[in-house]
Formats: C-alpha cells, structure tokens, sequence
C-alpha cells in the first residue's frame, strides 16, 4: 500500500511540474496556441473557398470536416511534442540524469506525463474549437459531443503508446530527434486521412492507414459531430484493440533505449 501511495504522489508531482513549467513559459504557450488557432482558422477558409470554386457540398459540412481533422491534428501534436519535449527539456536544463535516478518506476513517470499532456491537449482543442465556431458560425446542433470526446479518449490510449515511443528519438539524439518527431507525426497523419477520406490513397497506402489509429479517430468524431450518430462501436472496438497493444509496447520501447542511452552514456548534453 505504502508502494502504491508512493507511485501516485510521484505521479502527481510528475504532472504538476509539467503545470509548472506552462507557467513558467506560458508566453510561448500564448504564441503556439495562436499558430495553432490560425492553421486550424486556415483549414476552415480552405474548406469554404472550395465552395466558391464551385463544389457541390454544404459549406457547414465541409468547414466542419476540414476543421475536425486540424483540430485532432492539433491535439496529436500536442501528445507528441509534450512527451518528446519532456526529454529535451530535461537535457536543456541539465536534469535527465536526475530524473532517470528518481525513486519511481518509469511507468509512472511516463503515464503521468501523458496524462498532463491528454488534460492539457483536451482544454487547448477546446479553446480552439470554441474560437473557431465563433468565427465560421458554425451549425453544431445534432452534435454529438459526449461520443466524440469519448472516441477521443479512447484513441489517447494509442496516441500515447505511440508518444512514448517516439520520445526515445529525442533521448538518444538530442540534435535532431524532436524534428524526427514531427517528421514520423506527419506521416502518420497522411496516411489516416486528415483532410480527405483514405478511400483516395493508393491501396497500399490504405492498408498502412488500417493500423493508425488517428484513421479511427477521425472516423468516429466525424461520426458523432458531422452527423450526431451514436453508433460510434466500429471505431472505438479497434481504437481499444491498437490502444491495448501500443500503450505498452511504447513503454517497453522506452525501457529498452533508456537502458541503452544510459550505458552509452548518452544522457549527458557533452556525451
């Protein structure tokens, strides 16, 4: 009991330092949430300028479709760049190795940090989706939110899997391993049809886009927002199954080059 007590206070303080450190930086949190709002903002003008040319669709519709891909795009970006960031941070203030000493599983260190990143992603696309239905005026009645958020939930379990994963880019190469982070997040993101429907990739291209989970999450908060439905089960059944396989495939992952970084010495900037 007395172990368990421990894990959660580390968890916590874990989580409340990453609170901290928005605060302490919280005018780049300003501008990045503002690029962010304005790309989001860029995709919905993308959305009604293909009405003007002439396409033969509901501009609320296809706003909303372009802006539900940004905004998960967003939300992705905000899972990946929170983990992998962490390590950089902590190489950046010179406190990797202490952190690695820590008396707390690396488990618990990594599922707290995720669970920051999961709060803190969902309150920024919040912010962003209000902003964005006041701009676009946008028709949200029928929506369901309860089964978006909740496919959004659901799906954080793969994101996740696939955040930790990656961090191990930054943790053996602090030079260019965050940019590598963007560069794999993006192609994850062509490959599950962000701004288009995965039916126009070639047939290999889709089968990859069968194994990504944003593909489902897509899918189902189009589902629930575009067209309130409930029956969300194909969506979600697989987003529990990627969720289930990759949340601990990405810590053992970690594990593994962790171990790996420490015996090359490769935690130290001047290693």
């Amino acid at each position: 009991m007395q172990g368990i007590i421990r894990e959660i206070r580390g968890a916590w303080a874990f989580i409340e330092r990453n609170f901290n450190l928005v605060k302490r930086y919280w005018k780049w949190e300003v501008v990045f949430l503002a690029y962010t709002i304005a790309n989001t903002a860029t995709m919905g003008f993308i959305g009604k300028g293909a009405v003007s040319f002439g396409a033969t669709i509901d501009v609320n519709y296809l706003v909303m479709y372009m802006l539900i891909g940004s905004i998960l795009w967003g939300y992705l970006s905000v899972l990946f760049e929170i983990v992998a960031e962490t390590v950089a941070w902590e190489r950046w203030e010179d406190t990797i190795e202490y952190t690695f000493m820590a008396p707390v599983k690396r488990t618990t260190h990594l599922i707290s940090v995720c669970l920051f990143s999961v709060l803190y992603g969902i309150l920024r696309s919040g912010l962003i989706l209000i902003f964005v239905s006041f701009l676009f005026k946008l028709r949200l009645v029928g929506a369901n939110f309860a089964g978006a958020g909740f496919v959004l939930l659901v799906a954080s379990l793969s994101f996740i899997g696939l955040g930790v994963a990656s961090a191990v880019l930054p943790l053996i190469s602090p030079e260019k391993g965050v940019q590598v982070v963007h560069i794999f997040q993006a192609l994850l993101l062509m490959f599950s049809g962000v701004y288009y429907e995965i039916d126009i990739l070639p047939v290999w291209m889709q089968k990859i886009a069968s194994f990504s989970p944003a593909t489902y999450a897509l899918r189902g908060m189009r589902k629930a927002i575009l067209y309130g439905s409930g029956q969300l089960y194909e969506e979600i059944f697989p987003l529990l199954v990627l969720g289930i396989i990759l949340l601990p495939m990405g810590i053992v992952i970690f594990g593994w080059f962790e171990k790996y970084a420490k015996r090359k010495g490769l935690l130290k900037r001047s290693g």
